[in-house]
C-alpha cells in the first residue's frame, strides 16, 4: 500500500487521481511538471510532508492556490503576497491556510510537524531563504 508521505498523488482533469513515483528530493518537482503537463494549471499535487526543522527556502506557485493543512505539531507559515503585504499565521492540528497564486512562502517549526499540501504545481519556483 503506497503512503502519501512517499508517493504523492496528482489530481488531474476528468477527476483522475494518479499515484506518483516516490518523492526523492527537489528534482522530483521538475519531473512531476513534465508528467502532469497535459492537465496544465488545473492539475493539483496532493502531498504529505513531515518537517523536523524550519524550511531553508521560499517557494511560490504562480498558477493557483495552495492549501496547507497542519495535521500534527505547530507550523508558522510566512507569506510575501504578490501585492507586497507580508503575513504570518501559526497552524496547529486541523488548521489550514491558503497560499494565493504568486505568494512566496516559507515555514518555521519547533519540533516535528506533519502537513498536507494541495498544490497547483505548474511553474513552481524556489529561492533561498
Amino acid at each position: 500500500m503506497p503512503s502519501l508521505l512517499t508517493h504523492p498523488i496528482h489530481l488531474g482533469l476528468g477527476a483522475r487521481a494518479l499515484a506518483q513515483p516516490e518523492f526523492d528530493g527537489m528534482e522530483w518537482y521538475a519531473d512531476y511538471e513534465q508528467r502532469s503537463t497535459e492537465d496544465g494549471v488545473e492539475g493539483r499535487l496532493v502531498s504529505l510532508h513531515r518537517f523536523e526543522k524550519s524550511w531553508d527556502m521560499w517557494e511560490m506557485h504562480p498558477s493557483g492556490d495552495e492549501v496547507v493543512c497542519c495535521l500534527e505539531g505547530t507550523l508558522t507559515l510566512h507569506q510575501q503576497l504578490a501585492d507586497g503585504d507580508e503575513q504570518s499565521v501559526t497552524l496547529g492540528p486541523g488548521d489550514y491556510a491558503i497560499n494565493p497564486p504568486g505568494a512566496w512562502h516559507t515555514a518555521d517549526c519547533d519540533g516535528s510537524v506533519l502537513a498536507l499540501f494541495i498544490t497547483a504545481g505548474v511553474g513552481t519556483r524556489h529561492r533561498p531563504r
